[in-house]
């Protein structure tokens, strides 16, 4: 296994993960006033904002997982795990956006439509890594029952399609996918002990 690439480009992408955060932070604004009411107004634009920190935080965490089973790096994995971090730099974007507008539809769709291309790509990039393994090896086999990533992209198409009726009920399907990802991937750990 080519660790040594491997961890290059697992480096290169905590970095990219750490500025999405802090720009994301750096969208707040010190409030007008001076009391509790202050923070209140900011009410929004801090659940948009922990909503991404989570979602950052999620493919942080299984990204890393991820990269242990790099067998081989290669300009192809590069490229995926590059796509994966552009749909993931928009996330600053559509945060800042959706809590602005205080959870209206267009920014709320939009914020769903980076989250399932970041859950696609990512999905992407999980394949390429499970065809460097043998099809019988015993992370293949726990890969091939991945109901998380396949359940992912259709709750954020619900979330998208549903921002137009409330954004209480996308913001329940963006809850859902948190939810469902905030433990690491399990299967990778089995994986990692069974070598």
């Amino acid at each position: 296994m080519n660790r040594l690439k491997a961890n290059r480009m697992e480096a290169f992408s905590d970095g990219v993960l750490a500025i999405i955060i802090t720009i994301m932070v750096l969208e707040f604004k010190v409030p007008e006033g001076h009391d509790w009411s202050a923070l209140i107004e900011l009410g929004p634009k801090i659940l948009s904002y922990i909503f991404s920190f989570v979602y950052v935080g999620i493919y942080w965490n299984n990204h890393h997982h991820l990269l242990h089973m790099v067998r081989t790096m290669n300009g192809r994995l590069m490229w995926l795990n590059l796509l994966l971090l552009f749909w993931l730099s928009l996330v600053p974007f559509t945060t800042a956006w959706m809590g602005e507008s205080h959870f209206a539809a267009t920014p709320t769709a939009l914020y769903g439509i980076v989250l399932f291309l970041a859950a696609l790509s990512y999905w992407i990039l999980q394949n390429a890594i499970v065809n460097q393994h043998s099809r019988d090896s015993s992370f293949v086999r726990a890969m091939s029952r991945d109901l998380k990533g396949k359940l992912s992209p259709l709750l954020y198409l619900l979330a998208v399609l549903s921002a137009y009726v409330s954004p209480w009920i996308s913001g329940f399907f963006f809850v859902l996918v948190a939810m469902i990802w905030f433990l690491p991937d399990k299967r990778i750990e089995h994986a990692l002990r069974g070598r």
